[in-house]
């Protein structure tokens, strides 16, 4: 049945490419849309990757700076602004450019333009350099069409002192001063980033910690970083306007325990959450239905209200993560070609890769207590790590989420260096209904961080060699 196929794929990103790379090795004959001139989608090209490459400069900066604790001293950094703007787009580049030969092996046809709709299985594509139109009919349309950076309501200002991550990316200097508008993962990652570059970094958000919806255990040793390194961290707090001022961007603020009501700043990041891509050009041709909030309604095969229409990532809702819409993408592309397939994981895994990074997957302890669910929470202090301790960055946990009554671990957390890629061990663990029993007896290599897994799951029996925490 898969190799009759003939699909149309709008929008390259994670949950795009994947869908159409998938359905290019099951035979499909496949289109795939996008407005770049290769694959790759926002996160390639103005998200996860370029953030997550001035996130590893930042990095080693402040290594550099921790090495003197060390007895190592690099002195003062230089930085060629330029060339680390070219160094980024380098591995943009690289990546993309790579996509590009993948999707021509795989005998796709890319066209760099825009789509609309003329009906459920009808195109009208308009190609981005020659002006050109078509009209091509197809048996399925998979929409991954993303999402875009969300700006505060009622913000008329336009100016260029005021910009979003996309904006922040583009790294078009490094301003002495910088209001970071919302305390979640993207605005905490690039104001990690300007901070390490020399900007002095102030950041507000209206909840009253960092990373809302975050258990607060994993958060912690965060915020005390965060405290160190931003000039000011305003809690609980509102923006209540924006306006042109000599030299910056005047910002009022509204909240308690605040000393000034008004700040001039050089920039203001506005990183408040996304809006879905959805408004597609003749959708309303269509069955396809949207929520309240304007994402893509689908069910669990991510079939749209439209028998011939799917939908993945971004557009569908949230967590708005790559990997989940990757994952979307494949199980699309698996019930097109008539295999019985739904998107219903146990863990999505979440990576915020500050310093300490921060991720989690399956149930939260946050939302254990929300839903007044019972479980048991094994924690494991990275001070009682000898891999941490020789890493000088002793101020990361490891924590279990497990069922009293089955001792199935279901959930995990993690801060420290490296958490992001320590988490995949949750993930597994909570798919394949590990026990915490099974997690204890599976050894680990030492001195490792991951050793803090195997730990934290000795540690909910009383059993932890490097700590003495006996059972209750």
């Amino acid at each position: 049945m898969a190799d009759t196929k003939n699909i149309a794929v709008i929008g390259g990103g994670p949950g795009g490419y994947a869908a159409a790379f998938f359905a290019a090795d099951l035979g499909m004959k496949v289109t795939l849309i996008d407005t770049e001139p290769n694959p790759g989608g926002t996160c390639l090209y103005v998200g996860c990757i370029p953030s997550k490459s001035l996130l590893h400069v930042a990095k080693t900066m402040n290594e550099t700076r921790q090495a003197k604790d060390w007895g190592i001293d690099f002195g003062a950094p230089k930085i060629d602004l330029e060339k680390l703007r070219n160094w980024k787009q380098g591995v943009v580049g690289k990546l993309t450019g790579g996509l590009g030969t993948l999707s021509r092996q795989r005998g796709i046809t890319f066209i760099q333009g825009r789509a609309s709709f003329v009906d459920s299985t009808t195109l009208v594509i308009a190609h981005e350099h020659s002006g050109k139109r078509d009209q091509q009919s197809f048996d399925n349309v998979i929409l991954a069409t993303g999402s875009r950076p969300a700006m505060l309501p009622d913000l008329s200002l336009k100016s260029p002192r005021l910009i979003d991550s996309t904006g922040a990316l583009s790294l078009q200097d490094i301003p002495k001063s910088l209001l970071v508008i919302g305390a979640g993962y993207i605005g905490l990652e690039l104001g990690t980033v300007y901070a390490a570059l020399g900007t002095k970094v102030s950041i507000v958000e209206v909840q009253s910690g960092l990373l809302p919806g975050a258990d607060r255990d994993l958060v912690l040793p965060l915020t005390r970083r965060i405290d160190k390194a931003f000039d000011e961290v305003m809690l609980g707090t509102k923006v209540t306007a924006i306006e042109d001022a000599v030299g910056g961007l005047r910002v009022t603020f509204s909240g308690p325990d605040l000393t000034e009501k008004q700040k001039t700043y050089d920039k203001v990041l506005v990183a408040v959450g996304r809006w879905p891509n959805s408004d597609v050009p003749g959708l309303e041709n269509t069955r396809v239905q949207k929520d309240a909030m304007g994402f893509i309604k689908v069910n669990p095969q991510r079939r749209t209200n439209d028998p011939a229409i799917f939908a993945v990532g971004d557009v569908v809702g949230t967590p708005m993560l790559a990997h989940k819409a990757s994952a979307e993408g494949r199980v699309a592309v698996k019930v097109i070609a008539g295999q019985s397939a739904s998107f219903q994981p146990r863990a999505i895994p979440a990576v915020v890769f500050t310093d300490p990074e921060i991720a989690w997957c399956g149930l939260t302890e946050t939302q254990a207590n929300a839903e007044k669910r019972p479980v048991k929470i094994a924690r494991f202090p990275w001070a009682a790590s000898g891999r941490a301790t020789t890493l000088d960055r002793n101020d990361g946990v490891t924590k279990l989420i497990i069922d009293p009554q089955t001792e199935r671990v279901i959930g995990m957390g993690i801060t420290g260096p490296g958490a992001g890629d320590l988490i995949s061990e949750g993930v597994l663990a909570v798919e394949m209904s590990a026990l915490a029993g099974d997690v204890k007896l599976t050894i680990h290599p030492h001195p490792t961080l991951s050793e803090t897994v195997m730990e934290a799951a000795e540690a909910y029996f009383g059993q932890s060699t490097h700590i003495y925490r006996p059972k209750r």
